[in-house]
């Protein structure tokens, strides 16, 4: 009764590129905020 390594670990490349893409939109988004903050001073 072996099963396959398949069947135990989802495929999780969907999640990280979700997350990774996340990621960026927040880290891009904060960056424009804070020189719009640098600009308006």
């Amino acid at each position: 009764m072996m099963t396959n390594k398949a069947d135990q670990e989802p495929v999780l490349k969907g999640t990280f590129a979700s997350v990774m893409l996340l990621g960026a939109f927040l880290a891009i988004t904060w960056v424009a905020v804070f020189l719009l903050f640098l600009y308006r001073q």
